[in-house]
């Protein structure tokens, strides 16, 4: 039978069919972004599924490259805010920059392309589950190796729809896992026209089971806590300004001096000077922090930078309560070219101009901040994308947190889709450890998450004010938390890795028994 003119030449052309991809890339970002629109990374999905199936493995490959690099420029383009105008760096470099970074991630998923048209079988159900497990190794490889950059995994997309059920067992990584299979049965019933019609009734057997179960209760209440947060909507251009240091100083002293009883968090460097420095600015500003929250009742999380010359500098939170020793946590977790520079690259941090550019790692499964009978656990900014990290918190369930506040100043990035993209990780990690999570920031978004992942109070973006309410501590451990805490993401990798094996042999012999 002869092809018609629009499959046969725009689908099967290489070029044209790169481009259908990198539009669908592309265009799944909305999901990141307005969560409720969570079934277009699964139908573009499906369709990139659908397109690896009519042709090879080099095919493949070019396809799956296209619809990373579509996928993440369109998604992470706010690094070309922080490169460009606050990093003064030429808006051609900045764009460039952004669009190879993308373009390297992406190959991770191109390579699970090329493998999946190399070993599928042409049935789908086995199909299925290749592409499933292909796209897991995809996602493990971005979010872990060369440190990891797990911003715009697929399962951050589903926070509102029915896989979010699965948060507590399986974790990010798993919730995507699963959008694949889901998305290459749907395909298997287009590429079959209508044939393969088991494995898309069991996919959707599936969603509208975890939409009607949801995700369980895997802990228990643990006490409530009285808290606000603070957004100081401090410009970027501004933070580190001597100019205006004396009065950022002072907004965020007012701020923790006037907050009421309870706990208040102020974001990521908030105080932008280390301790020493401070008195050429506000002479006795830590002194008096110290001796309101000496008071009975109240206690701070404050960001600020820490450290000296000879021992290192620290992204950190000091915590400040009364009848304790000071706390003090240091983000293990940093940004590259942000907060440490690789080998080789320190050309590229000096040209950005980004004050105190090299930090030190903390220690990565740090004690939680004890106050009014909560445990709770400070991340700092990028930290909380990454889930397994957090988790060794929990190995000892007696000790595990209860709640999660994240510190950020996403204010590198302007008034962009990273603002959401942001909340909708924060929610996730809400899901997977069934705790709160509250959010103090620069810019946005400061909220209130509770252990189910919905946003209970949440203040303007891009505006300066105040938070207040009580957050409802959890004990116990979720399913993903038990696991992780202990193993790490390994079980994953290695159900993904046999998987692939299993069903790649059996293509290998059925292709033998084809064979003439």
């Amino acid at each position: 039978m002869r092809a018609c003119p629009i499959h046969g030449q725009a689908l099967n052309g290489p070029t044209l069919a790169a481009g259908l991809a990198l539009l669908l890339g592309a265009l799944q970002t909305l999901a990141f972004v307005r969560t409720a629109a969570w079934g277009l990374p699964l139908a573009t999905t499906a369709a990139l599924a659908w397109l690896l199936a009519r042709g090879g493995a080099a095919r493949a490959a070019w396809l799956g490259w296209a619809y990373g690099t579509g996928w993440l420029t369109a998604g992470v383009w706010w690094l070309y805010v922080s490169m460009h105008r606050y990093g003064d760096i030429a808006a051609p470099l900045a764009a460039a920059a952004v669009l190879a970074l993308a373009a390297f991630l992406a190959l991770y998923l191109a390579a699970a392309c090329a493998a999946f048209a190399h070993w599928r079988s042409g049935r789908w159900g086995r199909d299925a589950l290749l592409f499933a497990a292909l796209w897991l190794l995809a996602e493990l490889a971005r979010g872990t190796l060369l440190t990891g950059f797990p911003w715009l995994a697929a399962g951050y997309s589903q926070v509102d729809a029915p896989l979010a059920a699965l948060a507590p067992w399986l974790g990010v990584y798993g919730m995507g896992a699963v959008l694949a299979w889901c998305a290459a049965a749907l395909a298997g019933l287009a590429a079959s026209r209508g044939r393969a019609w088991h494995g898309t009734v069991a996919a959707a057997l599936l969603l509208a089971g975890l939409a009607v179960v949801g995700p369980g209760e895997h802990t228990r209440a643990h006490g409530a806590l009285a808290l606000t947060l603070v957004q100081t909507d401090v410009p970027q251009e501004e933070k580190f300004s001597s100019e205006r240091m004396g009065a950022t100083l002072a907004a965020v002293a007012r701020d923790l001096l006037d907050a009421p009883s309870g706990l208040v968090i102020v974001p990521e460097t908030a105080v932008p000077l280390l301790p020493d420095q401070l008195e050429d600015f506000a002479p006795g500003y830590w002194a008096a922090l110290r001796r309101r929250f000496a008071q009975s009742g109240r206690a701070a999380l404050i960001g600020v930078p820490l450290g000296d010359f000879e021992r290192g500098y620290t992204n950190s939170v000091i915590g400040l309560a009364a009848g304790a020793p000071e706390y003090r946590y240091d983000k293990h977790h940093l940004v590259p070219f942000g907060e440490f520079i690789p080998r080789g690259f320190r050309w590229f941090t000096d040209a950005m101009q980004i004050p105190l550019g090299d930090f030190t790692r903390g220690v990565v499964a740090a004690p939680s901040f004890a106050f009014d009978g909560q445990r709770i656990a400070p991340t700092i900014c990028y930290e909380d994308l990454f889930g397994e990290e957090i988790a060794l918190r929990f190995a000892d369930a007696a000790r595990a947190p209860t709640i999660i506040a994240n510190l950020s100043n996403i204010g590198w990035f302007g008034d962009t889709v990273a603002v959401p993209q942001h909340l909708a990780i924060s929610r996730l990690r809400a899901l997977e450890f069934q705790r709160p999570v509250v959010r103090a920031t620069n810019t946005g978004a400061t909220a209130i998450i509770d252990h189910r992942g919905r946003v209970r109070a949440e203040l303007e973006p891009f505006t300066r004010g105040s938070l207040s309410g009580i957050v409802e501590g959890r004990d116990g451990l979720t399913p993903y938390a038990a696991w992780v805490s202990r193993t790490g993401l390994w079980p994953l990798a290695a159900a993904a890795l046999a998987l692939v094996l299993l069903l790649a042999a059996r293509a290998r012999v059925g292709a033998r028994r084809v064979a003439p």
